[in-house]
């Protein structure tokens, strides 16, 4: 058994204090930024536009996932105490909400900037995991999104979140793991088959992994799961899920045929 007594704050003094979700996804977001501008020299795209795009990023995928979580998961509390919509240091953000905000800014961006975005969106999705990573090891060290209880040997108890000693699947930790091994794939596909591909190719891949996944580990989550027998997060995966295997049967489809024939 694992006891959870990792103290979110690393340093507080007066009115600042560093919280170790903040660093972590602080440097999520860096080394994001720092490897979409490899790639986009590896490909004779202007690197310091992976500077530029992943500001706009940042802020576009915190406003998405702040917004996500008031109107997919809490949207009574937070209309009725509207001041805490923007108290994000209270926690509450939504991956989903951060995926449409991600893929809003970042068509906003290729607008304004009148650039071709197909080999730009499939280049900077590959590090979106490490940002997704970063921040469920966060949530981790805040004891927050935990897992429902089990037996199992690897199970943990938070104590922040219950006195109960309960152990419980650390939740954060798979979704990390998933997010992880997610870039590793996507990486691997880049440097082995990216220009064998047809454009949007890993930018599809990544939805349908990471949603499917997703879509599995909220078995384990601590949610309460709705009339219908899934959790709001399953509900929220599904769109994303149909759209990237559709567009793969569609891409794939008449490949499949020409070898029968």
């Amino acid at each position: 058994m694992f006891v959870n007594n990792i103290n979110p704050i690393i340093f507080e003094w007066q009115f600042i204090s560093i919280r170790w979700y903040g660093v972590l996804l602080a440097l999520g977001v860096l080394l994001s930024i720092i490897l979409m501008a490899k790639l986009f020299k590896e490909n004779n795209v202007k690197k310091d536009l992976a500077l530029d795009l992943g500001i706009w990023l940042v802020i576009g995928g915190l406003i998405g996932a702040r917004l996500g979580e008031i109107l997919f998961y809490e949207p009574i509390y937070y209309f009725s105490h509207p001041l805490e919509m923007i108290m994000v240091n209270h926690g509450g953000l939504s991956s989903h909400g951060m995926t449409i905000g991600l893929l809003i800014t970042f068509f906003l961006f290729v607008k304004i900037k009148k650039i071709e975005w197909k080999k730009i969106l499939d280049l900077t999705i590959i590090s979106i995991p490490l940002v997704a990573g970063f921040i469920r090891l966060g949530n981790f060290t805040n004891s927050e999104i935990v897992g429902r209880a089990t037996e199992m040997p690897w199970g943990v108890y938070f104590p922040r979140y219950e006195l109960e000693p309960i152990l419980r699947h650390p939740s954060q930790l798979y979704e990390a793991l998933l997010a992880f091994s997610l870039f590793y794939i996507l990486y691997l596909v880049y440097k082995k088959y990216f220009t064998k591909f047809s454009s949007l190719y890993i930018f599809h891949l990544f939805l349908l992994l990471y949603f499917s996944s997703r879509f599995a580990i909220e078995f384990t989550k601590e949610y309460q799961t709705l009339s219908t027998g899934l959790t709001m997060g399953q509900w929220l995966s599904i769109p994303f899920i149909i759209w990237s295997a559709e567009w793969f049967w569609k891409k794939y489809k008449p490949i499949n045929k020409k070898k029968k024939s």
